[in-house]
């Protein structure tokens, strides 16, 4: 890595994955700075907390332990963005990192020490929210076995001044889906809500078909989303295609982010789907950070920075 490569470069040209600010979701004044977060696994929905500003940060697809042509800088990534965040004046109240923590490997004592460096590199963050999602890398060849021992649960719920959050698991099953038993229990979490409270779901692979063609679907996606759709106020954040893309589905609003590691290409833009070859002249090398301001049901993008 060369001695130029500073937090200032990583933020501006590579960025966090995502950073999410939200304001007005059905009474929230917006998203901005600190509180607990208190997380229900099982689905209990304790009294939510008063409306506060706040805002977290969305990382997806670090793809830890992966080589090769699409970064050669791969294996600082994760610590150089960690540092970014540490570095930074203002905390966000909580992380958040949608699946691929780790890259696919077929070895199961591999797998297990991939998972485990990943976690050691993510405990020096100063924010001690933090929250992870599975994805295909990280689960489907032992169903999560190794993630569940780092990471705990593969799907739950919490709730965070006046926003129910949900992460789904839709990847650690060899079909790609969410699965009856989990269906049944998202839609028991919510019941318990009351209408006007705004709902953030995190999931790995878009819960639409975006292009099933490349993996970019869930099975039974159109299952979950009609379940959330009996809702007024739900916003979906994925990962899974390492790249920026917004996409709405009735009323609900889904929106992707980049890799912290490399980028694909656009759904269908090519006949096979490979990461593209590191270019030391782009200006942001497929990678970057977004600002999302929530406006009631609204998605809206206030700012993309790759500078």
């Amino acid at each position: 890595m060369s001695s130029d490569w500073n937090r200032r470069d990583f933020v501006n040209l590579l960025g966090i994955g995502g950073v999410v600010f939200a304001s007005g979701l059905a009474g929230c004044s917006r998203m901005g700075s600190g509180a607990a977060v208190s997380q229900t696994p099982s689905g209990g929905a304790p009294p939510l907390p008063p409306n506060e500003d706040f805002f977290f940060l969305q990382l997806s697809d670090t793809h830890w332990g992966y080589s090769g042509p699409s970064n050669p800088h791969a294996d600082v990534m994760l610590e150089h963005a960690i540092a970014a965040i540490n570095s930074a004046d203002v905390q966000p109240d909580f992380v958040v990192f949608t699946g691929d923590l780790t890259h696919k490997t077929d070895n199961a004592t591999e797998r297990h020490d991939r998972m485990q460096r990943v976690h050691e590199i993510i405990s020096t963050l100063k924010v001690k929210n933090l929250h992870f999602l599975p994805g295909e890398h990280d689960a489907a060849s032992d169903r999560g076995d190794a993630f569940r021992q780092s990471f705990g649960d593969m799907h739950y719920s919490f709730d965070h001044k006046g926003t129910h959050f949900v992460a789904l698991d839709n990847v650690s099953t060899p079909e790609a889906e969410v699965g009856a038993d989990q269906l049944r229990w998202l839609a028991a979490d919510l019941a318990r809500l009351p209408p006007s409270v705004p709902v953030v779901v995190f999931a790995h692979r878009p819960l639409f078909d975006l292009f099933p063609e490349w993996d970019w679907a869930t099975k039974d996606g159109a299952q979950a989303i009609e379940v959330l759709s009996q809702r007024d106020n739900v916003t979906v954040f994925y990962g899974h295609i390492h790249q920026e893309l917004h996409r709405t589905t009735g009323k609900i609003a889904h929106h992707s982010a980049r890799s912290l590691v490399f980028p694909l290409p656009p759904p269908g833009s090519v006949p096979k789907k490979v990461p593209g070859v590191w270019d030391p002249n782009s200006p942001d090398h497929g990678l970057g950070w977004r600002k999302i301001a929530m406006d009631r049901a609204t998605a809206r993008i206030t700012e993309v920075a790759y500078r």
